[in-house]
């Protein structure tokens, strides 16, 4: 259903506001080079610090942008299964494709509780949902058994997978079948994760890189490894210096770099990243030959 390289785009603002005229600009330009599909208000996109209002009207722009083009996936997350619920109805009614749906944080559920959190979900919106797998920021791990448990839901349809952890990548394959959607979450291992079973990547180069990680994924797909390799090593520093300071400071200031229009302006608690962690970002961009 969903493949190739999506990127988790991120939120421009300016003078504290959501720049619309910005975002506009930046999905258009993602469409252009190439971009399989979108992804607002995730990770990427600040949505921890996004007003409801100001989520519903990211996630409408993209769709009304992007005008059936290319699927959107809505970020629709949260701790509170009751506001996942809400975020869905809203994303349902605007028009998006399918929802990206983290794992409960904070609360640290056990499996028992990770499944019923989507089980609700599933009986309360038709929604396509894409789970969004990240311990690192979760805390809690959604384990293989869990994950083959979630594809038999009704309208689960993939994983994000940003654990780390390549042998998932077989294991979700065979506990929850061929047609199960698997993107990587991670830049970094996306050539490993698609070699064994993996279909795209839901990117933070990507909002940086948008040709280059189209044509990264594309060669994946038809077997080409020898220019996914050469595209990989191409990124690879980007991928490292986009992480190099607290998510998204790098990336939102690789962007003012390449597309001028998004400004490196982010929200508290995230702050500019170190003069070590841009140095790191200009090399790289400089490597990738993307300035």
């Amino acid at each position: 259903m969903f493949s190739g390289s999506i990127p988790a785009l991120v939120t421009p603002f300016r003078d504290g506001k959501v720049d619309e005229d910005a975002f506009r600009a930046f999905v258009e330009w993602q469409i252009s080079n190439g971009t399989n599909a979108l992804v607002p208000c995730g990770t990427t996109g600040e949505s921890a610090t996004l007003s409801y209002e100001e989520h519903y009207r990211v996630i409408e722009l993209c769709i009304e942008i992007a005008a059936g083009r290319v699927p959107v996936i809505a970020g629709c997350g949260s701790n509170d299964t009751a506001t996942a619920v809400r975020h869905m109805a809203f994303a349902a009614q605007a028009g998006a494709d399918a929802a990206l749906v983290v794992a409960p944080y904070y609360n640290r559920p056990n499996q028992d509780g990770i499944f019923a959190h989507y089980e609700h979900l599933t009986q309360h919106s038709d929604l396509p949902i894409i789970v969004y797998n990240v311990p690192g920021r979760t805390v809690t791990d959604i384990l293989p058994e869990t994950m083959a448990r979630l594809s038999n839901l009704p309208t689960v349809v993939g994983v994000k997978d940003a654990s780390g952890v390549l042998g998932r990548v077989t294991a979700h394959r065979l506990g929850c079948g061929d047609h199960f959607c698997q993107l990587s979450g991670n830049d970094e291992t996306a050539l490993a994760f698609n070699a064994t079973g993996g279909v795209g990547c839901i990117s933070v180069t990507a909002n940086v890189a948008p040709k280059l990680c189209a044509e990264f994924q594309a060669a994946c797909k038809s077997g080409d490894m020898k220019v996914a390799l050469e595209i990989n090593d191409r990124l690879f520093p980007l991928h490292t210096a986009l992480f190099s300071d607290a998510s998204p400071g790098p990336v939102k200031y690789a962007l003012s770099r390449v597309f001028g229009q998004v400004s490196a302006e982010l929200r508290l608690p995230i702050t500019p990243p170190s003069e070590s962690a841009r140095r790191a970002v200009d090399a790289a961009l400089e490597a990738a030959g993307l300035v």
